[in-house]
């Protein structure tokens, strides 16, 4: 996956950055109005990823939405109070009105990203025309700081060198660069060797995606739960020095340890509050550590997702459809369909998810948790923390 973005400097459009046209303290209401949107523009794509969402093909579905039914789309998500955009693919490049759409957007004052693939589509006249129409960043994906390990990965021979090329070509147009990863089981021993290749290639932000089981994507190519705990504490470390930002997706047990590393960090110095304490008052209701709002975006809560043929679902990870827009306005399926409002109530959330402390911030990945279990009210599979409220009932049985 790869982005292009327009506006805030230092971030894409993210599903959990500050970086929103109405920022943080507007306080936005997911039981109203999303996050942010994603609308798969077409499902054709040259790439053949392993973990492939979409089950891209080489050619577009003659189904897809019209251009006309895209701008009233366009619409109808500028009126839900202007959430962030994300035209998706497939590649997106491989549907000929991109642009057309992309500049519609960026004149309504949407803030718009793309996430076009990197393959011979991805001439330098076409990002002089992405920067043209507005849109300020280009974000790239390697998988792997080799060739051997990221072709096998995207399926597709000189994925790599390709990448690398049109790196270059970014530079010359100077336009910031995003780097993308997909973390799984072919890449987890060489993420060291990853952070140092970004740093290398003048990334301004580093965007960290966890496989999910999901399309192509196969169980036996996720990293185990403690592997995910490691990662993330790895990842906050590195947050600390590295020279670019890190944003996570599919990752939503990320900010529960960035708050608690936070609250040691402070515990540590400070050494004024007990460690539970600082994470359940002082560090809960807070976003500064996590460069993100401090009410966790989700799959279906804060968070909508628009195919090619206008389903409507709560992420493309999790594909339950809420309706379909050429029937029944956006606004009235991400307000009214069951699979939403079930999604935007955590307490109801079964297991450790629903009496977790972080529930709200976190929640767990409901797209995981649906692809491991079949039912996304279950708890995050991946996640090794146990429940303050857990702990405390085991301790009065004992």
């Amino acid at each position: 996956m790869q982005g292009i973005s327009k506006g805030h400097p230092h971030g894409m459009g993210h599903p959990h950055t500050n970086g929103h046209p109405h920022g943080v303290s507007k306080g936005i209401d997911y039981d109203v109005n999303p996050f942010i949107v994603i609308w798969e523009v077409t499902r054709a794509c040259e790439l053949k990823c392993v973990h492939c969402r979409a089950d891209a093909q080489l050619t577009p579905d003659p189904r897809e939405l019209t251009h006309e039914e895209g701008i009233n789309l366009l619409d109808q998500i500028y009126e839900m109070d202007n959430p962030m955009l994300v035209f998706s693919g497939g590649d997106c490049m491989m549907r000929e009105d991109l642009f057309d759409l992309a500049d519609y957007a960026v004149k309504k004052g949407m803030r718009v990203s793309m996430t076009p693939s990197a393959t011979p589509n991805v001439t330098k006249e076409r990002m002089e025309r992405a920067k043209e129409v507005g849109l300020s960043r280009w974000g790239f994906s390697l998988d792997a700081p080799t060739a051997e390990i990221h072709d096998k990965f995207r399926g597709v021979p000189g994925s790599f060198d390709l990448t690398i090329e049109k790196i270059k070509y970014l530079h010359e147009l100077k336009m910031p660069l995003q780097i993308n990863t997909v973390i799984s089981r072919y890449n987890y021993d060489h993420l060291e060797q990853m952070s140092k290749l970004v740093e290398e290639l003048g990334a301004v932000m580093w965007y960290i995606f966890l496989l999910v089981p999901t399309g192509r994507g196969q169980m036996d190519a996720c990293i185990t739960p403690a592997e995910h705990e490691k990662v993330f504490r790895w990842l906050y470390q590195l947050s600390k020095t590295a020279p670019y930002d890190i944003k996570t997706t599919a990752a939503q047990h990320y900010r529960r340890v960035v708050l608690q590393e936070k609250a040691r960090d402070h515990v540590i110095e400070k050494g004024e509050i007990r460690y539970e304490d600082s994470i359940t008052t002082d560090f809960a209701s807070m976003h500064d550590g996590l460069k993100r709002a401090p009410k966790g975006v989700n799959d279906g809560n804060g968070f909508a997702f628009v195919n090619h043929i206008g389903d409507v679902m709560p992420s493309g990870l999790l594909p339950i459809v809420g309706g379909n827009i050429r029937d029944t306005p956006l606004a009235e399926i991400y307000r009214e369909a069951k699979v939403f409002k079930d999604l935007r109530q955590p307490d109801n959330y079964k297991g450790k998810c629903g009496v977790c402390e972080f529930n709200k911030i976190c929640g767990g990945s409901r797209s995981r948790t649906y692809a491991v279990t079949g039912d996304y009210m279950e708890s995050e599979p991946f996640c090794v923390y146990i429940p303050q409220a857990m702990r405390k009932k085991s301790e009065q049985t004992v």
